[in-house]
């Protein structure tokens, strides 16, 4: 098959034909029909990720066809429609059992602690734990934007954020999983304020749903600003992208008893960002993670999704070939882009 493959962190990947993956006995082999490229694939070509062995094929939000299945496989066949969340759980260590399969104990996940979906065909853990069915009427290019990005925003701002109609929320970073809170949150009934640098990351933002757009690269204290806006702070604000400029600004955006959600991943090279603490103790300020989405929790998700509310499918604004990917990945570390970038492997 052909893949995307970097041999060493930070220099150039390539397209080239490796050896097709085989299923292991609990998973499947699926036939990639399309898949986004994230952030969290462009920090593991740089080595922010200690699971990453070279050499290495990135991806990890897809959508296909299932091509094989493992012999311990029971719900799912060849030519079934599928996606996954991006962390595979085991399904059966205490904290998968406790229904928590985002943290899985012994996660796997495609494009990370294996080859990923950067490629023609991909290989699986556990796919009667972590396989979704894709209904007919939806394209695979807006399925595979729910494995990440669009279920990771679902999470943090309606079951980690507990969103209620009427709050305002704050948005730093209007990249993929950005847009996708914006729309998540003001499809709830929220007031949303979208924070970036980007005018055309902010102009996106306003089409799905933001009350009030703060372009970053002009002020010189954008909390200030998002308190101003909202009459005192957010009642929740997320930090999409993931920087410890946009963490402190979301925990700093907060009204008393605000909720922050980092959701953007925050590598460094000791493994700790700077939090302004001091302002989350005086105004009893909760710090909330989010990671992914359990696939035993996507109905709800999809349910929206079919009826109209959710429109994942606006949020891919390009569609690009395996062989412009590698230079597409080097570039989100200068422009992370706004909206979702999916490459169809196939074409």
């Amino acid at each position: 098959m052909r893949a995307v493959v970097f041999d060493q962190y930070g220099e150039p990947a390539q397209v080239r034909e490796v050896p097709d993956p085989h299923p292991p006995e609990h998973g499947v082999v699926v036939r990639v029909e399309a898949t986004g490229l994230c952030r969290s694939d462009w920090h593991g070509w740089q080595g922010h990720d200690p699971d990453i062995t070279l050499p290495h094929v990135p991806g990890h939000e897809l959508a296909g066809t299932v091509e094989a299945v493992g012999t311990r496989v029971s719900a799912w066949h060849p030519g079934d429609r599928v996606t996954v969340p991006f962390v595979c759980a085991c399904g059966t260590c205490p904290t998968c059992k406790a229904g928590d399969h985002q943290i899985c104990e012994r996660q796997t996940q495609p494009g990370f602690t294996h080859w990923g979906s950067f490629a023609q065909y991909v290989a699986l853990d556990h796919a009667d734990v972590n396989l979704v069915a894709v209904p007919q009427d939806m394209a695979f290019s807006t399925a595979a934007s729910l494995g990440c990005r669009f279920a990771t925003a679902f999470r943090a701002v309606v079951q980690q954020g507990r969103l209620a109609a009427g709050e305002w929320v704050a948005v730093h970073g209007c990249g993929g999983v950005g847009l996708s809170a914006v729309m998540i949150a003001a499809a709830s009934g929220a007031r949303v304020v979208a924070v970036d640098v980007s005018p055309g990351a902010l102009a996106l933002a306003r089409k799905f749903g933001a009350t009030e757009c703060v372009d970053a690269s002009g002020a010189k204290d954008t909390a200030a600003v998002v308190r101003e806006l909202t009459g005192g702070g957010a009642h929740l604000s997320l930090d999409a992208l993931g920087s410890p400029v946009t963490c402190a600004a979301s925990v700093n955006s907060l009204r008393r008893r605000g909720r922050h959600v980092q959701v953007g991943l925050l590598p460094s090279p000791d493994g700790t960002t700077p939090v302004p603490m001091a302002r989350a103790i005086a105004l009893e300020l909760e710090l909330l993670g989010s990671h992914g989405m359990a696939a035993h929790t996507y109905p709800a998700m999809l349910e929206l999704v079919r009826a109209g509310v959710l429109r994942p499918d606006l949020l891919v604004t390009s569609t690009i070939t395996l062989d412009a990917t590698p230079e597409a990945l080097a570039a989100m570390g200068t422009s992370p882009g706004a909206g979702v970038t999916v490459i169809e492997p196939w074409s």
